[in-house]
């Protein structure tokens, strides 16, 4: 999983294949300071990385550097290790400059000082973006970018990356890629080597070029070739179930979800729904915002989700129950609903407005709150935990259901998915007809 936070707001972690907790008013404050601080802090490692890498310097003597080194026939540079050592990134990046077998430009040893730095950390939620990797997560959120048009999600433990879904009309259909197809490679990069959202950058690119996939699709790999296009992924689903109950599926929650969710709702009360299901099955997570103000919209006054960063400070996102709906409520969740469905599913319970039917949920109970740099380049950083209403932090351990249900496809195994073949609908169903 994964998940994401901007400054506004993010929590997330499905990313549409090119792409994933509200902002707090401390995050804008933390964006302008820390913006100029770490930008300051980052210029300084720059000018230093810069002059190591142009200037020879005297270089570390000690005994674990020399034993580093001893294999290499460095000639006259041998002397540069009896001086004292000023640093030791100082020899480290001398040593790459000039003994490295291919030429590595400054501005990628750079980029790969920050990236390290934030990797350090071993939270597989924080992280480094270049300018243009931020400039491309965005527009993601935005819901709007070039690609294949399927939605994926990445393993943490396994680093295994599974196409979640394919939405229709899109290259990814087109090309017969399937909804739990095993993504290997693209363009021959592995997918268990990158995070999520620098590998989706491989199969994100311009309109009319190809992208070359490996998939890995019930034991046998595949070679697929998608032709990229422009890619408005839906992230709100919905018709009536049946003459009462309607449906609302959410795939992820972005800057637009709370929009389009609020036309289907309203579309669903014409067509006389009483009651409804909401699927949160699949959904990765994303914008804390976005799904605070879905939750302000469906429930009363109170409190839907609440922050707490390590010194303690809280800070509650609220409903207030301008337009709360009061209406027999289903949530659907599986292993891959997290984040951001988490923090819907938990606001159902702990309101006790519904029921929750599936298995228990992925247990990402953490924020992260990405801050630009005045270069255009980000970080990304797990910055809270977040709580549900109750006060339980779900971190590791999920939201287990009131009503324990794997999902079986009803059909035989040549016929297409519908929600009347769908036994976890159909158990909804039928709890609301009770």
């Amino acid at each position: 999983m994964s998940d994401e936070f901007q400054l506004n707001g993010d929590v997330e972690e499905s990313i549409p294949e090119e792409t994933k907790p509200t902002t707090k008013k401390w995050p804008i404050v933390l964006g302008v300071v820390a913006g100029v601080f770490l930008g300051c802090v980052l210029t300084n490692v720059v000018s230093l990385a810069v002059t190591l890498l142009n200037k020879p310097a005297a270089l570390s003597s000690s005994k674990r550097a020399m034993s580093t080194v001893n294999s290499v026939e460095l000639g006259d540079d041998a002397d540069l290790l009896k001086g004292d050592s000023s640093s030791k990134l100082e020899l480290v990046t001398y040593l790459i400059k000039h003994y490295y077998y291919n030429d590595v430009d400054d501005e990628t040893l750079i980029d790969g000082l920050y990236a390290g730095l934030v990797e350090s950390l071993d939270d597989p939620y924080s992280t480094y973006y270049t300018a243009e990797e931020y400039e491309n997560a965005m527009e993601t959120y935005a819901g709007e970018y070039a690609g294949i048009g399927a939605l994926l999600q990445k393993n943490m433990e396994t680093g295994e990356v599974t196409i979640t879904k394919v939405y229709e009309n899109t290259p990814a259909e087109k090309a017969g890629l399937k909804e739990g197809d095993s993504i290997i490679s693209a363009n021959g990069t592995l997918a268990i080597d990158e995070d999520l959202e620098a590998f989706v950058q491989h199969i994100r690119g311009g309109k009319g070029t190809e992208v070359e996939l490996v998939v890995n699709r019930d034991g046998e790999e595949l070679a697929v070739t998608c032709k990229r296009d422009d890619v408005a992924t839906p992230t709100v689903e919905h018709q009536m179930l049946n003459d009462s109950v309607g449906y609302i599926a959410i795939s992820q929650f972005t800057e637009h979800t709370y929009k389009d969710f609020v036309k289907a709702y309203e579309d669903l009360e014409k067509q006389g729904m009483k009651s409804i299901v909401y699927d949160m099955r699949n959904n990765g997570g994303g914008l804390l915002n976005a799904v605070v103000d879905v939750l302000d919209y469906i429930l009363p006054e109170g409190t839907v989700v609440y922050t707490m960063d390590k010194d303690g400070n809280k800070e509650d996102k609220v409903s207030k129950a301008s337009s709360h709906k009061d209406i027999p409520i289903v949530v659907l969740v599986n292993g891959n609903t997290a984040s951001a469905a988490e923090i819907f599913t938990g606001a159902i319970r702990d309101f006790k407005y519904g029921t929750i039917i599936g298995i228990t949920t992925f247990g990402k109970g953490v924020v992260q709150s990405t801050i630009p740099l005045s270069d255009g380049s980000a970080i990304k950083l797990t910055t809270h935990q977040y709580y549900t209403p109750s006060g339980e932090c779900i971190q590791g351990t999920g939201i287990n259901p009131d009503i324990e249900l794997d999902f079986e496809f009803l059909g035989k195994e040549d016929e297409k998915y519908s929600v009347d073949l769908d036994n976890q609908i159909q158990k909804a169903i039928e709890e609301l007809a009770k």
